[in-house]
């Protein structure tokens, strides 16, 4: 990677509009950062179809057996890590079917480990033994030159795999190597350099909608109800049994009579419900439909999300 003038970025260009920050009330630099972050949802929009075309890689990375990787460094590494954490319990995927690398290792997640972001070679190395043909690397770059995601990067190249690049910077010498880039404009920060703040806020939506996107591709969504959670909490229970009460259309108590003989699969649960069938024939139902309930349920449109939307 050719030498980075890390004062042409756009994440490193000062903000005009909030040069005074330190001089006003702080009602006035609470308005000026809000005014700031308004602008972000809109940014991130006019990415839209970058964002399908990412999608629409990692449901046929998945459905195909692959996994999915985040790598990245700092605030950006953080979100990885977050997005990666929320899937088993959201979806109720696997903890090896989205997995996240930050620079620095898990010591980093809490505490700053700046100078790890350099490291290259250490990216190149994670990711040369991590990967595996069918999977999918989702680098996270605020920048759009962080040498440890180049690392990864260039180690999905040489074992041609599908990238993604989430970044803010549309400039980014990654681009060249890629085969979604991700870059909405959000302009200089509030305080300028920290990507924390704006970038920071962009990366967290674009992957929001990477992550609940693909996971309805993969069917882990009916209507708008995350019918894959894991009721591994007391929340998350009353909310499976919510679910399969309104989705089974039956009583409270008939459905927790479902939860229960579904092994507490709340998928399971209502399609039980609605059709009245025993455990093994709505497995078998489930798993002949690829787990969409939509499908199981015989509603009108056979088709799936991603076809939907071809």
């Amino acid at each position: 990677m050719k030498r980075v003038d890390y004062s042409k970025l756009p994440t490193e260009k000062i903000n005009r509009r909030s040069k005074r920050i330190d001089g006003i009330p702080i009602e006035k630099a609470i308005e000026m950062i809000n005014s700031e972050d308004a602008n972000v949802p809109k940014a991130v929009a006019k990415t839209k179809r970058q964002i399908a075309a990412g999608v629409r890689l990692i449901v046929h990375s998945l459905r195909s057996g692959g996994r999915l990787f985040f790598a990245g460094a700092g605030t950006s590494g953080r979100l990885g890590i977050l997005e990666a954490a929320e899937c088993p319990p959201t979806f109720n995927t696997p903890p090896s079917l989205v997995q996240a690398v930050m620079a620095g290792g898990k010591k980093a997640v809490f505490r700053s480990q700046e100078g790890a972001e350099d490291n290259k070679e250490e990216g190149l190395r994670i990711f040369r033994k991590k990967l595996r043909p069918k999977d999918i690397l989702i680098g996270i770059a605020a920048s759009g030159v962080t040498p440890f995601v180049a690392g990864a990067l260039q180690a999905a190249k040489e074992k041609k795999i599908k990238t993604i690049l989430v970044a803010c910077n549309d400039a980014s010498p990654f681009r060249h190597f890629i085969d979604c880039l991700i870059a909405p404009k959000v302009g200089p920060e509030v305080i300028t350099g920290s990507t924390r703040l704006k970038a920071g806020t962009a990366t967290k939506l674009v992957l929001n909608m990477l992550t609940v996107c693909s996971m309805i591709g993969l069917g882990k969504v009916y209507q708008n109800w995350m019918v894959d959670l894991q009721p591994k909490s007391k929340k998350l229970t009353a909310r499976a049994l919510s679910i399969i009460q309104r989705l089974g259309k039956v009583s409270a108590k008939e459905a927790s009579l479902y939860f229960h003989k579904s092994k507490k699969n709340a998928k399971l649960a209502i399609l039980m419900a609605r059709k009245n069938w025993d455990y093994p024939r709505a497995a078998r139902s489930l798993k002949k439909h690829n787990g969409f309930l939509r499908e199981a349920l015989q509603v009108s449109s056979p088709k799936s999300f991603v076809e939907n939307e071809k």
